[in-house]
């Protein structure tokens, strides 16, 4: 269940693993690799930044393509 009280600008795990289109467990690795922090929530609900994650979607976005 996801949190109900969430900051503005910040998405849960879930989300941000909508939006990046990967799974909980790919938003897991991203932060183990320093790739994505987390922000706020607890540590079974961790909050994301939405302007990081989004900035995530474009450099994956721009992977793709090249």
């Amino acid at each position: 269940m996801e949190s109900q009280m969430i900051r503005p600008g910040h998405l849960t795990a879930h989300q941000t693993a909508r939006a990046l289109g990967i799974s909980l467990d790919g938003v897991r690795q991203l932060v183990r690799r320093g790739e994505l922090a987390r922000s706020g929530g607890s540590p079974r609900q961790p909050w994301y930044p939405a302007a990081n994650v989004m900035a995530l979607v474009a450099k994956r976005a721009v992977t793709k393509a090249a």
